[in-house]
């Protein structure tokens, strides 16, 4: 498995709580912050969630 670097670009303001409660465990405060995580499919489905708000990179 690879690793995935994601970073939080938009606001979570006016975004429902399901989505809050997602970018919060993914590690994501700040916009322009940026976690690494591994690429499992729980990661993958929780940035699926918030794919709008996020962007992501392939790392190695």
């Amino acid at each position: 498995m690879g690793n995935i670097k994601v970073t939080k670009v938009k606001s979570a303001i006016n975004r429902s709580k399901n989505q809050k409660l997602v970018l919060e465990s993914l590690g994501l405060k700040k916009i322009g912050q940026t976690v690494e995580h591994q690429d499992t499919p729980n990661i993958l489905g929780m940035v699926n969630k918030v794919k709008h708000l996020v962007s992501v990179e392939e790392t190695k």
